[in-house]
């Protein structure tokens, strides 16, 4: 059995569905299905371990902007718990792990696309608690877990988001007619469908469940896209009275990043295979049904 955290979450919902159809026995934790299930009360997180085989580490304060407004909370969710696992001895349980980081930890790159032995450079409180992390996590690798890292980049997808995402909001004004920020025109980011992402992720876990200690590895598609592209994307598919404005980019922000999805290909034979296009269409089609 494997336990979930962050399991209500966008990629966690994704991938216990997938767990479900491929008859993996799974136990979902987040806060969201009941307040009891918090990784940050070690007895909760403990009680939930027991049992599992493995562990994929979803659950965080997962944007940047929550980061910034709560950094202590940011700090006690993201960081803590797995610091609280590791002093009792996680490594030594016989447990494998998967750990989902962000490109937030690599910051404003030179170079594009961004391989995952660049160094880090964190911008904001939410990328420096994913750096944290990955520290915490390489520490129990040391001692002789299985223990792997992912890193996602602008998942998208599941009309269930957080509305205030980059895609959901201008998917969103798309399909009901609306108004589209681009907080910074010409940023650029790496757009991954949640169902290629969660198909990476399904991968990871099998390798980690066969004893496989992997690099950390991207899932991300290796295509730049800018936000005035993503807003025409969206407005092909708009309802009418569709608003498109500019505003200014949050100074805490990285303004560009696309991944090296390669070391992926290699390692677990992954690529990204959603045409963005084609996806976004989609998604606006989803999320006007939804508002009907």
């Amino acid at each position: 059995m494997i336990l979930v955290t962050g399991a209500s979450g966008l990629i966690g919902r994704h991938l216990c569905a997938r767990f479900e159809r491929a008859g993996i026995a799974f136990r979902p934790f987040d806060h969201a299905r009941t307040p009891e299930e918090d990784i940050r009360d070690p007895d909760r997180f403990a009680q939930a371990l027991e049992g599992a085989t493995g562990v994929v580490h979803l659950a965080a304060v997962s944007r940047v902007v929550w980061g910034e407004r709560d950094p202590d909370l940011c700090w006690r969710t993201n960081v803590v718990p797995l610091e609280t696992l590791r002093e009792g001895g996680l490594a030594r349980s016989g447990r494998f792990m998967v750990f989902a980081s962000s490109r937030e930890v690599y910051g404003e790159q030179e170079t594009l696309p961004v391989p995952e032995h660049a160094p880090f450079a964190p911008m904001n409180v939410y990328a420096r608690s994913k750096v944290a992390g990955e520290g915490v996590v390489q520490a129990l690798r040391d001692e002789g877990m299985v223990a792997n890292i992912c890193r996602f980049s602008s998942v998208f997808g599941c009309p269930q988001d957080h509305p205030d995402r980059v895609v959901p909001a201008f998917a969103a004004a798309a399909a009901r007619g609306g108004v589209i920020r681009m907080e910074g025109r010409g940023n650029t980011f790496d757009f991954t469908a949640v169902e290629d992402a969660v198909d990476g992720l399904f991968r990871l876990v099998e390798a980690s469940a066969r004893g496989e200690r992997l690099p950390p590895l991207h899932f991300v598609s290796g295509r730049g896209t800018t936000l005035e592209d993503l807003a025409r994307s969206v407005s092909r598919h708009a309802a009418p009275g569709l608003e498109i404005v500019d505003a200014p980019a949050r100074n805490f922000d990285v303004g560009r990043f696309v991944g090296d999805p390669s070391r992926a290909l290699q390692e677990l034979g992954w690529k990204a295979e959603t045409d963005l296009e084609d996806r976004l269409a989609r998604f606006v089609g989803e999320l006007r049904a939804v508002a009907a």
